[in-house]
């Protein structure tokens, strides 16, 4: 067609970039309805259509729905009123680039993870990804709990460390499936405790050792549960109970205090 800047919709589409399906949506919904041939019917499109597609795009790309465009297409001129959506639209934006990142942050862990191990669990696996979706909720809970110092110091570990936990947390969990069953007073199960537990308050530090130390854990003690359960553990409920058995143990007979060395040592 193409004659004096007009355009059939096969030729509107290769111009623009737009498909065909997306622009016949546009006609049906009425946001951009070129004219139509009197006897065809077929859509015909102007220069005039290629102004109004390139706002549709630029209110797409602020984050505007197909909508709210077909309402804000009517506005002649634009005023300071606007700033409020856009700042909801900013806000929206900045909330979606935070989940990406954490997606992004999440996706790079994992793959370091099965890099190293070679193979994991798959519940293991989902139940460390479920522990990387849920940290700002967990955040949330720390906040909502006052325990802001907490908070920045986890923070603050890097990405290196967290690895290291993840590994750590999955040998725990091949050992709880190899020894479940045996007493709490076992060695190799008194064993496995001692080394997670080392490792866990490696990765803690001495200033967040201190800080937890400092907490009136009896306060918190109703809500832990609630935070426990945005975490749900990925063993079953026996291997659960027994591994908190053999921990309770462990700490019963090793009278362990915290040190300022990020590990723990019986008391002399």
């Amino acid at each position: 067609m193409q004659e004096q800047n007009k355009y059939s919709v096969g030729e509107f589409s290769e111009k623009t970039g737009i498909s065909i399906r997306t622009l016949h949506y546009y006609d049906e919904i009425g946001l951009l309805q070129p004219e139509k041939h009197p006897s065809s019917g077929h859509r015909i499109y102007t220069h005039q259509d290629i102004l109004t597609l390139q706002k549709i795009i630029s209110l797409k790309f602020l984050g505007y729905s197909l909508n709210e465009i077909i309402h804000l297409m009517h506005e002649p001129r634009f005023t300071v009123d606007l700033n409020e959506t856009l700042t909801f639209h900013f806000q929206a934006l900045e909330k979606e680039k935070e989940r990406i990142d954490q997606s992004m942050a999440a996706i790079k862990r994992v793959i370091r993870l099965l890099e190293e191990e070679g193979e994991v669990d798959s519940t293991i696996l989902f139940s460390l990804i479920h522990g990387m979706q849920t940290e700002n909720i967990q955040k949330e809970w720390m906040e909502q709990h006052q325990l802001s110092d907490v908070m920045e110091g986890l923070s603050k570990k890097t990405e290196e460390e967290k690895v290291t936990l993840d590994q750590t947390f999955i040998q725990l969990a091949k050992e709880v499936k190899q020894l479940y069953g045996k007493p709490a007073e076992d060695p190799e199960v008194q064993e496995m405790i001692q080394t997670y537990l080392e490792a866990s308050l490696e990765f803690l530090g001495e200033d967040l050792i201190q800080t937890l130390a400092d907490l009136n854990v009896a306060e918190l003690e109703p809500d832990i549960e609630e935070l426990e359960n945005i975490s749900p553990s990925p063993f079953t409920e026996a291997e659960q109970s027994w591994l908190n058995a053999a921990m309770e143990y462990y700490m019963k007979h090793q009278d362990f205090k915290w040190n300022f060395w990020g590990d723990e040592k019986p008391r002399s």
